[in-house]
């Protein structure tokens, strides 16, 4: 019913939630010139060519902007592509309030994997040729081929075992 009580609480319930709004929007702003200013750095594995081994996400920037003081939803985060997989600089959007966005920097960094390189080859090899990884017994019982020999060579070398093992 319209009484002019119900009205003058509607009327009071307008006003506050407009003064609400108001002092949103002026927290949206102060906190968009703070984020505008900030450079997001974030170190994640990478190969030598700058792909990282992963990716980054709206979560892992949600989380460095939460060591910098920053509490923002990652839900907010827009990530061009959505995931970043390779090292270099982004423009990340943050959705603030109604129409407010802020546009930070982030800096991806690749870090080189403990061992360096050497180990991710060593385990492409093992899973290329399990003969090269087997046990000390196995490889001496079996004579090891010269590098430059001809492929013929080993051909034989299997024929000759084979034989050994028929007898």
């Amino acid at each position: 019913m319209h009484s002019k009580e119900n009205l003058a609480n509607l009327e009071r319930r307008r006003t506050a939630i407009e003064t609400r709004k108001q002092e949103k929007r002026v927290e949206a702003q102060s906190l968009k010139e703070r984020l505008e200013a900030e450079e997001v750095r974030i170190v994640a594995p990478a190969g030598e060519n700058g792909k990282l081994f992963g990716s980054v996400n709206n979560t892992s920037v949600a989380v460095e902007l939460e060591k910098k003081g920053f509490q923002i939803e990652k839900k907010r985060i827009e990530i061009p592509e959505h995931t970043i997989r390779n090292v270099g600089q982004y423009k990340v959007r943050i959705r603030l309030y109604d129409k407010e966005e802020a546009s930070v920097r982030l800096i991806v960094e690749g870090a080189p994997q403990p061992g360096s390189s050497a180990p991710a080859s060593r385990s492409r090899q093992t899973r290329a040729r399990p003969a090269a990884e087997a046990p000390a017994t196995v490889a001496a019982e079996q004579p090891a081929a010269p590098v430059s020999a001809p492929a013929a060579e080993p051909a034989q070398d299997a024929s000759e075992n084979e034989d050994s093992q028929g007898s």
